[in-house]
């Protein structure tokens, strides 16, 4: 039951993060997307990826998979917040 509210969570993430980021400019559906990566969608994806595995493999140590995910996905998020805030809009001239 777990693995499956760590799922619905980051579902729940994804579909927040879409919901703020339509007809939105680039930078603030970056800013949006880093902050929903970071804060609900890698911890849940995380912790429901690395129990999936763990009870796939049939190994509790498996588990220890989401301590590598965690930082992956909160970095990508990082980095798409770090371009929202820093990328310049093109403005045209009219």
């Amino acid at each position: 039951m777990a693995i499956v509210i760590g799922y619905v969570i980051a579902f729940i993430g994804v579909y927040l993060a879409l919901l703020l980021s339509i007809d939105k400019p680039k930078n603030k559906k970056y800013k949006v997307w880093g902050i929903a990566l970071m804060v609900p969608i890698s911890p849940a994806l995380a912790f429901a990826i690395g129990l999936t595995y763990a009870v796939s493999v049939g190994s509790g140590w498996a588990g220890l998979i989401m301590w590598y995910i965690f930082p992956f996905i909160f970095t990508v998020g990082l980095v798409m917040l770090l371009v929202g805030i820093f990328k310049k809009e093109k403005t045209e001239i009219v």
